[in-house]
Formats: C-alpha cells, sequence, structure tokens
C-alpha cells in the first residue's frame, strides 16, 4: 500500500511537482498518467528515496522513504526510466547482484534466475553481456533484477518504451501475474492501451498536480468520452504532449 499526501518539489524555480496527493493499493495497478514533463518520474523518484520530497509525506507500507530509505530500498523494486543495467556484466550477473546486495543466498538467487528465464523467456540471452541487448532484453533484465527479492511493491516507469510486439505481451501478462499475487503496483506510461489492459485505478497528473483520478470506467463516464485518449485530453485540456 501506497499513500501519498501533498507531494511538492522543485528545481530551482520549475515546480515540478505541486501538491499530489493519491493511493496504490495491493493487489491492483495504478497508473501513472500524464503528458512530457507532468511530473510522473519526480514523483516516482520521491517514492523510491532518489529524491526527497520538499514538502508532504510518503508511507510505503507504514514506512517513510526519507526517513527509512534503506528499508523503503531493501522491499521494493524498481524498474527505472533508464533501465540502469551494467552493460559488462551479463544479464545472469546482474540480477545475481541486486540479489546479493538484498543478502539473498545463492541458491535462492539461482532459483529466481531459473524462474525468470522462463517467465520472461531470457534463457537465450541470460549469459550475454548487456552491452548491445535490445530494448526488450534491456526492460527484462531491469524486471528481474528489480524483482528477484520479491518485493511487495512495485514501482516502473515507461517499461514498455521501445518494446516490440511480442517483448510488450509478456511484459504485460507479467504485471497481470504480479496483480494476481497481490503485488502493489505503480505503473507510469503514456500508453493508452497499456492503460486500458493492465490499470485497475488512474491517476492523471498534469503541470505537477492531480488533474484526476479513479478507475477506467469512472474517468470515461466523467468526461463522457468513448476511449481512454479521449478522456486523458478532456481531462488535461490539451492535445500537447500526448503519445497515444
Amino acid at each position: 500500500m501506497i499513500n501519498v499526501s501533498n507531494l511538492h518539489k522543485s528545481f530551482g524555480p520549475v515546480k515540478a511537482v505541486q501538491g499530489i496527493s493519491f493511493e496504490a493499493r495491493d493487489g491492483e495497478v495504478t497508473g501513472l498518467l500524464g503528458p512530457n514533463g507532468a511530473g510522473k518520474t519526480t514523483t516516482l523518484r520521491m517514492l523510491y528515496s532518489l529524491l526527497p520530497p520538499d514538502q508532504g509525506e510518503i508511507r510505503i507500507d507504514g514506512k517513510d522513504p526519507v526517513r527509512d530509505a534503506l528499508a523503503i530500498k531493501r522491499s521494493i523494486g524498481v524498474v527505472p526510466d533508464n533501465r540502469g543495467l551494467y552493460n559488462r556484466m551479463s544479464a545472469r550477473e546482474n540480477i545475481r547482484y541486486f540479489g546479493e546486495l538484498h543478502g539473498m543466498s545463492e541458491s535462492g538467487i539461482a532459483e529466481r534466475i531459473g524462474q525468470f528465464e522462463i517467465l520472461l523467456n531470457m534463457a537465450d540471452f541470460m549469459d550475454r553481456r548487456c552491452e548491445g541487448f535490445s530494448q526488450g532484453q534491456r526492460v527484462k533484465v531491469a524486471i528481474a533484477r528489480a524483482m528477484v527479492h520479491k518485493p511487495r511493491t512495485v514501482l516502473l516507469d515507461e517499461p514498455s518504451n521501445g518494446l516490440d510486439v511480442m517483448s510488450t505481451r509478456e511484459l504485460r501478462k507479467y504485471i497481470l501475474t504480479l496483480r494476481g499475487e497481490g503485488h502493489c503496483i505503480i505503473l507510469s506510461t503514456h500508453i493508452m492501451q497499456e492503460v486500458a489492459a493492465l490499470c485497475d485505478r488512474i491517476v492523471i497528473i498534469a503541470g505537477g498536480r492531480i488533474a484526476a483520478e479513479g478507475t477506467p470506467q469512472a474517468l470515461l463516464d466523467r468526461t463522457g468520452c468513448r476511449s481512454l485518449e479521449d478522456a486523458f485530453v478532456n481531462l488535461i485540456g490539451t492535445d500537447e504532449g500526448l503519445l497515444a
């Protein structure tokens, strides 16, 4: 469970996040939507304690990412927008290294790697160095690395960006599996098909503020629109920055 209350973050004169509040529940996928520069990534970085908020409170399963940064890092899984892989390591080495950082045993890490080889179809490139990987391969390694310690809370920053159709299908299937296992998932995305396929609730951010939130059907009913893309444009009041 994630609770965010009155969150603010500025970078000099730029007010990236201005009073954001929302809740993300266990066993649900909460979509974080917004045009480019809306404040989605800044919000996620505050959630996983990379950035301290200027004002407001965050609680992840009751823990504060500012005061309990190490505990938060141990209890969540993060797939950042830049993926952050070690290119000189193989996929297996990347995953193993993060398992070791979380204090896992060698046998536990090996078991998890074997599971990811099947779940994410990684066997063909597990022992190749990550340098030169396709976008789909990089995302799979980033997800396996983030999930190796079985975190309850998962933060995904545009994980399907640049993926082909088959990799996107595999990713969506895995996210739905995590939801079915009771994980709390926040998915930052600008792809409306992804939102329709995965999200139980939607939080729309525009200009660093909450423009709307609710279930997909509630947002359609509120706007009178027939598609989430049209509802999104209606709620933020502009086509600018929309990538369908």
